[in-house]
Formats: structure tokens, C-alpha cells, sequence
């Protein structure tokens, strides 16, 4: 199974108040698991940037002045992520500018059922967590030590690392590739790995330590003493 995991860098929040996307990085999943091949490309908006967008990302006016316009770019964009599933983080935000800026020039619009909202999945996975893509790096120990500023394909790449940790790590479906032999017997060929580095504890301390206050409040016969 083929998938993009996409971000994208915009001048504000609203295409419809004139907003536009200045930069688009993209990274190819097969099977979850990254191939190699990537998507980038700064933008030239056709507007001067706002200060508030300019200290999220950066780009400024002097440096997208010579980059291409998202029409130029349009088609290659297309072509690179082809019907595969849009992995993205707080979809609706990139969905809406991605479609305006194709609506502009005339291209087919992405159907919205075809992006999957790992916001959502953080939300419902662990409810009441802040849910940003930061938040998410330190509960699943993911260096983002290089992130000072957003940047749509360091953000993919990060996401894509977010991505697989959601849906149970690098192996979520072990990945079985079937062979069938001359008598008709099914071989897995597929191995697991050992994780390259351990994942660190997820339990705070002050977490640790109220578990073993409530622990210790129910009592000597308490079936949780039994594992401690």
C-alpha cells in the first residue's frame, strides 16, 4: 500500500482571504515504511508574507521572490502522489489550501476521504493529550532536535516517524508477504526486527509516583501488589 505523508507551509490560515501555500514536502510509504523518494518544493506566492507566518517558517519575501508558482509546480505535485493515500496532520488545514491552489489553476481537486487525519488518530488514541506534532515526538521519543522552525519536509518526515508509532509501530500489519509453493503451502518469508533503539519509558516519575500512592492506599490484599 502506497502513501504520502504531506505537509505543507502556507502565508496564513485562510486560501478564501487571499493565503497561499509556499511550501509542500511530501514523503512515499509503502507497506508504512519509507522507500526513500521525497517530495519538495518552495513556492512563490504572489503576496508578501506576513510577519506572523514568517516566524512559524521563515520564508520570506526575498527568498520565495524566484521560486516557481504553484502552477508551474501543479502536475509534478500531481504526478508524485498519484491516487496513494495523504497522510497529514490536521488534514482540513493543508486539504483546503491544497485544493484551492488547484482549483486556481484548473486541476482536479484531492477528494478529502483520501487524506487520513493523524491529528484525529492522536486524539482518540490518547484523549485529553496535546496532540501537536511536538507532543507527539516526545511521547513516542522521537528526536525533533532540528525543528526551530516548521519546514514541510523536515515536518513529512517527522510525521512519518508520528505516523507508524500510531498505528503500533514499523510492523502494524507483520507485513506478511505470502508465498504459495508448488503444493499450495502458504510461506511467510517476513522476520521481525529488533528495534534499532529502544523506546525510552513513557511514565513520568510523577506519574510513577502516584500510581504507587494509589497503590498504596488500597490496602494490603490489593491485587495490584501482587505486580509491584
Amino acid at each position: 500500500m502506497r502513501e504520502i505523508v504531506l505537509d505543507t507551509e502556507t502565508t496564513g490560515f485562510e486560501p478564501a482571504e487571499g493565503d497561499r501555500i509556499v511550501e509542500i514536502g511530501a514523503v512515499e510509504l509503502q507497506g508504512h515504511m519509507p522507500t526513500g523518494r521525497t517530495y519538495h518544493q518552495y513556492i512563490n506566492p504572489e503576496r508578501s508574507m506576513p510577519k506572523g507566518a514568517f516566524e512559524v517558517h521563515g520564508l520570506g519575501d526575498d527568498f520565495l521572490r524566484d521560486k516557481p508558482k504553484f502552477a508551474t509546480i501543479a502536475q509534478d505535485f500531481l504526478d508524485f502522489i498519484g491516487d496513494a493515500r495523504l497522510v497529514i496532520h490536521n488534514a482540513a488545514f493543508d486539504m483546503k489550501f491544497l485544493n484551492a491552489e488547484l482549483g486556481w489553476v484548473n486541476k482536479p481537486k484531492i477528494p478529502m476521504d483520501r487524506a487520513l487525519d493523524t491529528l484525529a488518530i492522536a486524539r482518540k488514541r490518547f484523549p485529553g493529550s496535546p496532540a501537536s506534532l511536538d507532543a507527539l515526538c516526545r511521547r513516542f521519543g522521537i528526536d525533533n532536535g532540528a525543528r526551530t522552525l516548521h519546514g514541510a519536509l523536515l515536518d513529512s518526515e517527522i510525521l512519518a516517524e508520528v505516523y507508524l508509532e500510531l498505528i503500533g509501530g514499523r510492523q502494524p500489519d507483520f507485513a506478511l508477504k505470502v508465498a504459495q509453493g508448488r503444493g499450495g503451502d502458504a510461506e511467510a518469508d517476513w522476520r521481525p526486527r529488533p528495534r534499532p533503539v529502544p523506546l525510552p519509558q513513557r511514565i513520568t516519575g510523577d506519574e510513577a509516583a502516584a500510581h504507587a500512592a494509589f497503590v498504596g492506599g488500597l490496602g494490603d490484599a490489593a491485587l495490584w501488589k501482587k505486580f509491584s
